[in-house]
């Protein structure tokens, strides 16, 4: 039925079997939603029947006007292994950030489904959310946390981030009496409040490099990154030697640490814009160290000394709604009066908010933000097309929207 517009994609199932993938073929109609951008559309796979009768979970899929059809190769056809990297989502908050960063950088996520995931991965990335621990219950209970201590053991590539760098301590304040994964001796405590500072630490702050590290050798001088988080690490003699950077937030506390090939950050990389995605390409790749990893252009060489202040920062500030042919658009006028005064009076259309979230970003925007105007308050569910645009934004937008 060429009017459906239908098309094909081919997708491997490893459900059962790593080795031997079980390929299979379907066709999926557009689903009966809004476009967000000229580009993309969304589209909803029929239910497909596994070889033991049972019928899979319908997935929704994002796929370009261009047909492409995704082949993963079979044991013993003599094409590369495809780029993989092994994600600890371990089902707290929301990851999808830290995937589309990977996914942007070239590498496929393989999730871990079970403790034996963890035991073979070859590079582990762990976004820690939520509270410390919350977060311990969880990889107990799933049996998650006795292979991840081993995997640490034995040095494996391994980048925590955020709270997946607090889990590696002994302990925390905010969850007195859980233990953490006590890779790093030394506890987590909360901010000073008598200071005055807002609580918690968000925003773009600088890091002052301790020691060389790789993941860290192309960052250039005066870059910074992003924070969210209420509890801190503070350096002592017995976790001196895993101090990769330091921050100054109403005193210095460790921002980053580093042992070998095991690294872990308090701030956000997938938040950080281009200096997130160097971070995350240096470890992927699994780089070594061009010089001595301090000089000019090497790390962050930013002085923590200096009192804790707002940075400036440039925020576009994106107003959207609907046109008359229903597609979301960015728009500027008075008062909300949008449409243009000459002509058949449409709406003014200053691009397809999607792509100028991307161009933004390329050009330097330390956060976007999107204002619907379209006025769906008294119908929710009228806004499932603008919560489809940020969907889409985060693929190719790595700041804060």
């Amino acid at each position: 039925r060429p009017s459906l517009n239908l098309f094909a994609r081919i997708e491997s199932v490893c459900e059962n079997t790593r080795t031997h993938p079980i390929t299979f073929l379907f066709l999926s109609t557009p689903a009966a939603a809004m476009k967000a951008t000229g580009m993309l559309q969304s589209y909803t796979s029929t239910p497909c029947v596994t070889k033991d009768d049972s019928r899979a979970p319908l997935r929704t899929h994002t796929a370009r006007r261009k047909r492409a059809v995704a082949v993963r190769a079979g044991p013993g056809s003599g094409l590369d292994k495809p780029k993989e990297v092994t994600l600890l989502d371990y089902g707290v908050g929301n990851v999808r950030s830290v995937r589309n960063a990977i996914k942007y950088l070239g590498y496929t996520v393989r999730d871990v489904q079970s403790p034996s995931d963890i035991t073979s991965a070859d590079r582990l990335i762990f976004p820690g959310v939520g509270s410390f621990g919350a977060a311990m219950d969880i990889l107990n209970d799933k049996g998650f946390a006795a292979p991840l201590k081993d995997y640490l053991a034995e040095g494996k590539p391994f980048l925590g981030i955020c709270l997946g760098m607090q889990l590696l301590f002994e302990g925390s304040e905010e969850s007195q009496g859980v233990e953490g994964l006590g890779v790093i001796p030394g506890q987590v405590t909360g901010f000073d409040t008598t200071l005055g500072l807002p609580v918690p630490h968000m925003g773009w702050s600088g890091v002052s490099q301790k020691q060389p590290s790789a993941v860290l050798q192309h960052v250039k001088d005066g870059e910074r990154v992003y924070f969210v988080h209420s509890y801190r690490v503070q350096e002592a003699d017995v976790n001196k030697d895993w101090t990769l950077t330091t921050t100054n937030y109403g005193g210095e506390f460790t921002s980053s640490v580093q042992k070998g090939d095991i690294m872990a950050t308090q701030f956000h990389p997938e938040k950080s814009g281009a200096v997130g995605l160097k971070l995350f390409e240096s470890f992927l790749k699994g780089e070594k160290l061009a010089g001595d990893g301090l000089s000019d252009g090497l790390g962050f060489p930013l002085s923590s000394a200096v009192p804790a202040e707002l940075s400036k920062r440039v925020i576009a500030c994106l107003d959207v709604r609907a046109n008359d042919n229903g597609d979301l658009v960015v728009t500027k006028g008075d008062q909300y009066d949008v449409r243009e005064k000459e002509g058949d009076n449409n709406v003014r259309n200053l691009g397809k908010p999607v792509e100028l979230c991307s161009r933004y970003f390329k050009e330097g925007a330390d956060e976007v933000t999107f204002l619907n105007i379209t006025g769906f308050r008294d119908f929710p569910l009228g806004d499932m097309p603008m919560l489809e645009v940020l969907r889409l934004a985060r693929e190719t937008g790595f700041v804060p929207l």
